[in-house]
């Protein structure tokens, strides 16, 4: 087994232009490249999730740092290496009806993969790995292939988009909120697909979500992003039961509990945002805190040790 980690972020920093903050600030993550793992980086709206994962996918090239992928700066891919990449490397969006051309049938988009990446060598071929790739995600060929998206549901069509993914048999799949737009009903069924992958396939997830419920029923690790930078990380247990960031125990504390001797708490205090507080040298939530210390406004903190892997970005822990 290569020791070459199959994900390797390292000081990751975008800036738009425009903008003297960054989206997302000295971002650092590895990825083994086994066993495979599910990590989620969670976080508000705002908070980079996107940006990083748009990163990833190669569609975006970091202000400065590095993203490098089996040790491979991915910003510095040749043409042949770059089209590895993007087969090794797929991605599931968050809207499942977006992905797709409303004028042709669902089996247009799997054979638009087939074609590319030369997967077949016959029609009877492409159409026997199409019909497994929608039974791998509980689905019949015969029923779904020769509809079009709209006929459809949002959890069908997010399904297909798990199939097409899983035809070219990737190493990693940036899964951006892909359940934001399922029915609750129907997340459990995607849960089911992402755990099969990466227990079966041995395929590797980097799950963008702001949903902390599903990333403690399907994550290995969790990183919490506040305003672009890393405010708490480690394995999801520890990360989820025992917070220790100010900011990650208000996000946690905010998931309803489905116990009904529990009353939830619909509004959560917090302050106002200083609007100006991304451009500054000191934590990004010292302004909302409410156990704010002097040298939280002096500078940025470093990422200090929990327990095993569990470290957080704040002072109290200095």
């Amino acid at each position: 087994m290569s020791d070459t980690p199959l994900l390797e972020i390292r000081d990751f920093t975008m800036k738009y232009a425009g903008s003297s903050a960054a989206a997302v600030d000295k971002f650092s993550l590895v990825l083994p490249e086994s066993p495979a793992t599910i990590t989620t980086i969670a976080g508000e709206s705002g908070s980079g999730k996107t940006t990083l994962a748009n990163a990833v996918l190669g569609f975006l090239t970091p202000t400065s740092g590095s993203i490098s992928f089996r040790g491979r700066d991915i910003a510095r891919l040749g043409r042949r290496q770059r089209a590895d990449y993007r087969r090794s490397v797929q991605a599931i969006f968050q809207d499942p009806y977006a992905a797709y051309n409303p004028f042709y049938p669902i089996r247009h988009t799997l054979l638009q993969v087939i074609r590319q990446f030369g997967l077949a060598s016959s029609r009877r071929q492409a159409r026997t790995l199409m019909n497994d790739a929608v039974a791998l995600v509980g689905m019949r060929g015969d029923e779904v292939l020769d509809k079009h998206p709209h006929q459809l549901s949002g959890g069908q069509r997010q399904r297909i988009m798990f199939a097409r993914a899983h035809l070219v048999r990737p190493q990693l799949i940036v899964a951006d909120e892909p359940v934001s737009m399922i029915d609750a009903s129907l997340r459990a069924t995607i849960i089911d697909i992402m755990l099969k992958m990466r227990d079966e396939d041995g395929i590797s997830f980097l799950y963008i979500t702001h949903d902390l419920s599903t990333a403690y029923q399907i994550g290995n690790e969790i990183v919490i992003l506040y305003s672009g930078r890393v405010a708490e990380s480690g394995e999801v247990a520890d990360v989820i039961e025992q917070p220790k960031h100010p900011y990650a125990q208000l996000l946690i504390e905010s998931v309803p509990v489905p116990d009904p001797r529990r009353r939830w708490q619909d509004e959560v205090s917090l302050a106002a945002e200083d609007g100006a507080h991304r451009s500054q040298q000191r934590c990004l939530y010292a302004p909302r805190c409410p156990r704010r210390m002097d040298k939280c406004d002096e500078g940025v903190p470093g990422m200090y040790q929990i327990a095993g892997t569990h470290q957080a970005a704040c002072y109290l822990y200095e």
